[in-house]
């Protein structure tokens, strides 16, 4: 995301708390600060993308009183609505402007500027302040409603890709537990009402048995999941499964496969047909 700012002429200073995960920006040239003050004090724009509420509001516990006054804070994380609208109200404290953007892609989005972009933002005047960058990072970012519906909205769309890859997983792993050929399956599932792109981009992996390095792994699924089950929780619907999914991933996690692509779930739903 922030080789993607820097190539739309943003100029972008950076902190991370792993400082290796910012190499590829030192090496384009870009101040990576050894704290998040330091970075702080050169922006005008502040974005953020960690793990999870705990970890923003420990960069932000960093800084310095008056250190956000003026500024504009993009917070791009998937967390709970409840959290967003509590990091809403401290940051506006500080004399700041609050957002939440999170997204929809993942790297080669980010790197393309085609992230698909869920803005909540309580003022039109904040969406405004902040879209010539979400414009960077995604070519129609949408101001989706206020701070709470955008983190809504990426929960809601996390549960269906967990919800969706564990389905697959057992229709696939049945149909070739019976020796069903995978081809004729797939044939019949691209023509049905059912079938979604996400099947074919996993199934390969689910066949093969080599989930890789991922871009969204096993273990931020499985976060996402268990705040899912909160936030079902907070608007008192009836997710039973949700707990059931969250078991899964963790025994993926479990078996060495935390950072593995979170398609490897399919290795806890078909033990024996994983790689075969």
């Amino acid at each position: 995301m922030g080789l993607r700012l820097l190539q739309a002429g943003f100029p972008v200073v950076a902190y991370n708390r792993t400082v290796a995960r910012a190499s590829d920006l030192a090496a384009e040239g870009v101040t990576v600060h050894s704290s998040p003050a330091a970075a702080v004090a050169e922006a005008d724009v502040l974005v953020l993308m960690l793990s999870d509420a705990a970890a923003i509001h420990a960069v932000l516990d960093a800084l310095p009183a008056g250190a956000l006054d003026g500024r504009c804070v993009i917070q791009m994380a998937t967390i709970l609505p409840a959290e967003s609208r509590a990091l809403a109200e401290r940051v506006r404290g500080a004399g700041a402007c609050y957002l939440e953007a999170p997204v929809l892609g993942s790297i080669p989005e980010a790197r393309d500027g085609r992230l698909l972009i869920m803005a909540g933002a309580d003022r039109e005047a904040d969406f405004a302040r902040a879209q010539s960058v979400l414009a960077a990072l995604g070519e129609t970012p949408r101001h989706v409603g206020s701070v709470g519906q955008g983190a809504a909205l990426k929960l809601a769309f996390n549960q269906l890709i967990a919800s969706l890859t564990a389905a697959f997983s057992l229709s696939l792993g049945l149909v070739r537990r019976e020796g069903v050929a995978v081809d004729t399956f797939m044939e019949i599932l691209r023509d049905s009402a059912l079938y979604a792109p996400t099947f074919d981009k996993k199934l390969g992996k689910m066949v093969s048995g080599d989930f890789g390095t991922a871009n969204f792994p096993v273990k931020h699924l499985l976060k996402d999941v268990r705040l899912t089950e909160r936030a079902v929780e907070d608007a008192h619907l009836v997710g039973p499964w949700l707990p059931l999914l969250a078991d899964l991933l963790d025994r993926a996690r479990e078996q060495g496969l935390a950072d593995a692509d979170y398609s490897a779930i399919y290795t806890t739903i078909a033990p024996e047909n994983a790689g075969q």
